[in-house]
């Protein structure tokens, strides 16, 4: 791994689990590290493991609770505010919900923390990522998506047919196809995008599963990978200089594949930033040449 001393890393969703052990890796290669947390005691006990573990001071957190726009507008104003420069951004933030819930902007909860916090947080931030080149986007998404659509007439379930995992492989979807169109819009700025399912892992993500899967993920989740095991995918695109100008790529752990065919649709990913940019109110025409 490429040592990160001298640059600026944001993770999100790093209180616990994945986003806790990729900050802690990062930190480990010289990194500065800045970690979100919805909570504030979560928040600041995840910094003292993060630096007890990784042997590093130079790593604080953020408060951001990304189902809520305002609240991911302050997170930027506020990195706009107190740092020059982000090298890395690793969006981790993750949500899955056992019905359909509604969040403050009156959206559907899982895909307004899972692909409009990613995609609000990165478009707020591009031009301090475009400024600190060569720098690099890390999205992480789930092989789920290959089970995921994209109905833009009920696109928040609005209409009915809401499941957990139907939500959660739709926005998985939306991850990738984010991506691979982040990657078009910043061709030859000096910012690589790349996105990855880093494995079934062990986290307290599924906690929001609903009750009758509940024993089934508890039995799965002695099979998963370990956040240990998870993190590394992520940090190699993170820090690996062997992937120095590689953009545009979907990996399943450490490997380059090919996402689902929908994923590779660069129409509806043309459409779903138009849409998502609409949704969080932002230009679509931010990332563009």
């Amino acid at each position: 791994m490429t040592q990160l001393a001298g640059k600026t890393i944001l993770v999100t969703g790093a209180s616990s689990g994945l986003g806790l052990q990729v900050a802690v890796e990062l930190a480990c290669l010289g990194g500065e590290v800045v970690m979100t947390s919805r909570d504030a005691k979560k928040g600041e006990a995840a910094v003292a493991e993060a630096k007890a573990r990784s042997g590093s001071n130079a790593i604080s957190v953020m408060l951001c609770d990304f189902a809520s726009q305002a609240e991911v507008r302050r997170l930027a104003a506020r990195w706009r505010e107190e740092r020059p420069r982000l090298d890395v951004l690793v969006n981790n933030a993750g949500s899955v919900s056992p019905v359909r819930r509604v969040t403050a902007d009156g959206l559907e909860q899982t895909f307004a923390v899972n692909h409009l916090g990613y995609f609000l947080l990165t478009n707020l931030l591009l031009d301090v990522i475009e400024r600190s080149a060569p720098s690099r986007v890390v999205n992480v998404a789930s092989a789920a998506h290959r089970m995921g659509d994209l109905d833009f007439g009920n696109l928040q379930y609005e209409r009915g047919g809401y499941t957990t995992m139907r939500a959660y492989s739709r926005s998985k979807l939306a991850n990738v196809l984010f991506t691979a169109e982040l990657a078009r819009r910043l061709s030859g700025k000096g910012v690589t995008a790349n996105c990855v399912h880093p494995g079934a892992v062990a986290t307290n993500i599924w906690t929001g599963a609903p009750w009758y899967a509940r024993p089934l993920v508890a039995v799965a989740k002695r099979f998963m990978l370990s956040p240990e095991r998870g993190a590394r995918p992520i940090v190699r695109l993170a820090a690996s200089p062997e992937l120095d100008g590689r953009t545009g790529g979907y990996f399943e752990k450490d490997r380059l594949v090919s996402p689902s065919r929908l994923a590779q649709d660069e129409a509806l990913a043309k459409r779903l930033w138009e849409v998502s940019a609409e949704l969080v109110s932002v230009s679509s025409r931010r990332g563009r040449p």
